[in-house]
């Protein structure tokens, strides 16, 4: 079994009869917790490589399937001839034995949308943008027979969403498990159209061009309001990270909202308060659960959101207008 590593990338690549030789520079990339990213360049041709990982870089013990990464790579390929030119990396190969494949790469110097949410840019268009692309994904999969026959498994999204988000986060609070356990059972059960499952600011590629969707591994097929209320939590948790631009990122959310609501199928009026109910459970999870977020420190900072976390679960808002204004300061 290969390993993909800084140091084993170059002879690989050089050992493919379908990539000219060339000295190519290797660079390690983020990849988050649960995969090997690395960027390859050579003669001015830039692609990235991808391996999946059978168990995540965080403290507690957190193991994956590896086998994630090839529905990955086919929601990519199926997935692009719907969405705006270039939302989605192009696959460049696939090789399944060593769970790794290649893809183009951002344009130089793009920036995921979390760096520029942390560093206070606020563009209301890249929100919109993020809105409309997830909604031609849910238009390009409603009801789509084909799409739960190729991604109905649930394996991924229990293994890297339920389980370390809801069941482990409510075995730390008793008392709010039966919300965790009615979150998780509506994502199991209602299925729509296809799910990204990581619908994150540090999954969105940003350059003056386009806006590129990364990281497709928990790809399912399933409940919509997961992806819509995975994306707002994320906004939530930088306006109580950063509670002098909390407006700039309610603004954002409103925008992201509009934008998906606008697009999304007309029978898809329901996911706005599903998305809410799933808020708080979310929310609590990058507190208490196995992928806390890192900039949340100190104690007192994880008590705020742990009360409004709380609050949301057991009092969930009908909009998301409702669950930002709880927020503020």
């Amino acid at each position: 079994m290969f390993e993909l590593s800084p140091n084993s990338a170059v002879a690989y690549l050089r050992s493919r009869s379908d990539l000219p030789e060339k000295d190519w520079r290797i660079t390690l990339l983020g990849g988050g917790v649960s995969n090997t990213v690395l960027l390859a360049e050579a003669g001015g041709g830039r692609m990235v490589l991808k391996q999946s990982l059978p168990k995540l870089r965080v403290a507690e013990d957190w193991p994956a399937d590896r086998t994630r990464i090839q529905r990955e790579w086919l929601a990519m390929r199926d997935l692009a001839p719907h969405l705006p030119p270039g939302a989605v990396p192009e696959v460049l190969f696939v090789d399944e034995p060593n769970f790794l494949f290649a893809m183009e790469a951002a344009p130089a110097g793009a920036l995921t949308w979390k760096e520029q949410l942390l560093d206070g840019i606020a563009e209301e268009a890249t929100a919109g943008r993020v809105g409309r692309m997830l909604a031609a994904m849910f238009r390009a999969t409603w009801r789509s027979p084909l799409w739960e026959r190729d991604f109905g498994d649930l394996t991924a999204f229990e293994q890297l969403r339920l389980d370390p988000y809801h069941a482990f986060t409510a075995s730390k609070h008793p008392d709010l498990a039966g919300h965790f356990q009615a979150r998780a059972a509506e994502a199991r059960t209602r299925r729509y159209c296809a799910v990204h499952g990581d619908w994150s600011p540090k999954n969105f590629l940003v350059s003056p061009e386009r806006v590129m969707a990364i990281d497709f591994e928990v790809i399912h097929y399933g409940d919509p309001s997961f992806d819509v209320a995975f994306l707002l939590n994320h906004l939530l948790l930088k306006s109580m990270h950063l509670p002098g631009w909390a407006t700039r990122y309610a603004a954002l959310a409103s925008r992201f909202r509009d934008a998906l609501l606008e697009e999304a199928p007309g029978e898809a009026a329901w996911i706005e308060p599903a998305a809410c109910r799933h808020l708080g459970c979310l929310l609590l999870a990058r507190i208490d659960g196995k992928s806390p977020a890192e900039y949340i420190t100190g104690e007192e900072s994880k008590q705020r959101v742990r009360d409004l976390a709380e609050g949301l679960i057991l009092d969930p808002p009908d909009t998301v207008a409702e669950a930002f204004e709880r927020s503020m300061p």
